[in-house]
Parts: structure tokens; sequence; C-alpha cells
């Protein structure tokens, strides 16, 4: 992923913005949080507007869509706050509409955004990967399932986990006073925004309601706290993996050679085929066609571009 670290972003800083890429119905308005100015996969704030109608349709590439306010009508079935709704590409859901209107966040997984009206799937759709729940009423709050754990007071419902890389989507909250004294990093690329409530990062401060972030790999987080406590959503592109430690001047070299040094003595045999002469390049025999996604990637609208983002013109294939 070709995304800057952004960190802390507040989306109640900035206005809405009128959504104008073709296909998409009038109505729709975003906020950028985060693009990779490579392939235009992004977070958006979204706001549909009341009245807002969306027929059947399909996306070029995977999407999550979580309803913070308001509410979605998908075919007969209305979806409310804390409903968690993941495509893949492909997939042609029914019409949606929001007769009232609805905010929420949208994460365009490995392309830009794209609606293509349409009543039948992609040949090569995986609609058996399609998934819809509403996280509030219907799944309960467990222990962190993140390695090594974080401190009490810390839980999770997972709304959706990738196979393939282990990378997941997730609801967070942290208890009124929780606090955690150590700091951590990262194998993976890790984002989040608060639906409620503020919290604190040694390293970045206050990250209120609205608050975002997007956060490569081995960048230095913690100590954290929360007086009043938070409910927040996040996601990960692979394992999440707690390297802590208590030295907040490492630097992102340093914390690499620290993981790498990890995973020599947690899997030595990997490792060493891992940095063999040609073995680096694995064969990938598990998933033949990789993500369906990469079957649908001709599409490009018009690149959306904020946060200061320099739009790179992508060769169309």
């Amino acid at each position: 992923m070709a995304r800057p670290h952004i960190e802390p972003f507040v989306d109640r800083d900035v206005p809405f913005k009128k959504m104008t890429l073709p296909g998409f119905p009038k109505g729709m308005q975003y906020k950028m949080l985060s693009l990779d100015t490579d392939d235009g996969a992004c977070t958006m704030t979204v706001l549909f507007e009341p009245g807002y109608k969306q027929p059947p349709g399909m996306s070029y590439s995977e999407y999550e869509l979580f309803i913070m306010s308001g509410s979605v009508t998908i075919g007969e079935k209305v979806w409310g706050p804390g409903s968690y709704i993941f495509v893949p590409a492909g997939v042609a859901i029914e019409a949606l509409s929001s007769p009232r209107g609805a905010t929420g966040l949208i994460f365009y997984n490995y392309g830009e955004p794209s609606f293509v009206e349409s009543d039948t799937d992609h040949k090569h759709a995986e609609r058996n990967r399609l998934a819809m729940v509403n996280s509030y009423d219907n799944l309960h709050w467990t222990s962190t399932n993140f390695f090594p754990a974080t401190a009490p007071g810390c839980m999770v419902k997972v709304l959706r986990f990738d196979p393939r890389t282990h990378g997941f989507t997730f609801l967070y909250c942290m208890t009124p006073n929780f606090w955690q004294d150590n700091i951590s990093y990262h194998d993976c690329c890790e984002e989040a925004y608060h639906i409620w409530g503020t919290s604190w990062m040694m390293q970045f401060g206050d990250l209120p309601t609205g608050g975002y972030f997007w956060r490569p790999p081995y960048i230095n987080h913690g100590a954290f706290a929360s007086k009043l406590g938070i409910l927040a959503i996040g996601r990960t592109d692979t394992q999440l993996y707690n390297h802590f430690h208590f030295n907040p001047w490492t630097n992102i070299e340093e914390n690499q050679e620290r993981a790498a040094s990890r995973m020599l003595h947690r899997n030595p045999e990997l490792y060493k085929w891992v940095n063999s002469h040609g073995h680096n390049h694995p064969i990938d025999f598990e998933f033949d066609h990789g993500h369906a996604h990469g079957d649908m990637a001709h599409h490009h609208g018009d690149g959306m571009v904020d946060h200061k983002h320099k739009k790179k013109k992508r060769s169309r294939r």
C-alpha cells in the first residue's frame, strides 16, 4: 500500500464534498481520510443525503461499508447504526436507498471507488464472501485476539477476517480510565476511526470523536490512555502482532530489525527460506486467482485527491 502516514486527522475539521465519480448517483458526499495514489484504494467518511437512491450494482474493487448514524435500505432490509457490509469485487447488491439520510465509513481495498449498475454479478465475483451484520446487536464483545495481548480494558468485535492475509476489520472499545504504559509497533498497516470518545497517545496527543489515522508498519505508538472510554473501528492489511517495548526513540529501521530478529527465533526455517537466494518469490498455490479484484481492475474513473496528495496517472489495462 502506498498511503502516507496520516495521524492524527479529525474529519470534523473539513467539509463534505460531492461525489462526482462516473456511475455514482447524486446525493452522496464524502470526506477523504486516506488515499493510495498508486491504485486509488481509499477510506472515506460518507454522507447519504435524505432520499438518496442507488440502483442495483457492483464495484470493481471490494469495499466495506459501516453505518454510523441514520440508516440505509438494501433490498427490503433496513441497516441502521452499527451495520457492517462487506461486498466483494464484482458482487452486485440490491438497490440501496436512504429515505432519511445516513453517515458511514467506506473502505475501498484494492482500487478506486467505482459503481456500475447491474443486477448480476461479474463472472469472477465471489458471492460467498458477501457479508452483512448489525454488529451492535448481533455480535458480542470479546477480549482482544491480538498477540501479545493489550492491557485489560480493551475489547473487540471481529467484523471480517481475511484468511489469505490474516488482515481483519474490527470494532474495538476502551473502557473508562483505560491505560497501557508501553510502546508498540506492528508488521502491518493499520487504520482506525473514532466513532465516539477520545483517547490519548504519547506521540500524537488526543484523538477525539471523528478522529482517524492511517499508520504504516513499524511506527512507534503508545503509551495509551482514555479517561471516558472510546468506541472505534479498526482495520489491518495483515496479521496484527504487537511488538511491545519501552523506548519511544527507536526508528523504523531499528524496529524492522527487531521484528526480523523475533521472526528468526519464532520461525527459523521460514526465516532462512525467505532469505535464501532464488526462493523469495513463492508461487501462490493456495489462492490461484488471488483476490477477485485482480480480474476486474481494468476500470478507472477520475481520481479523487485530498490531504495534498498528488494525483498520479494510472495506465489502462
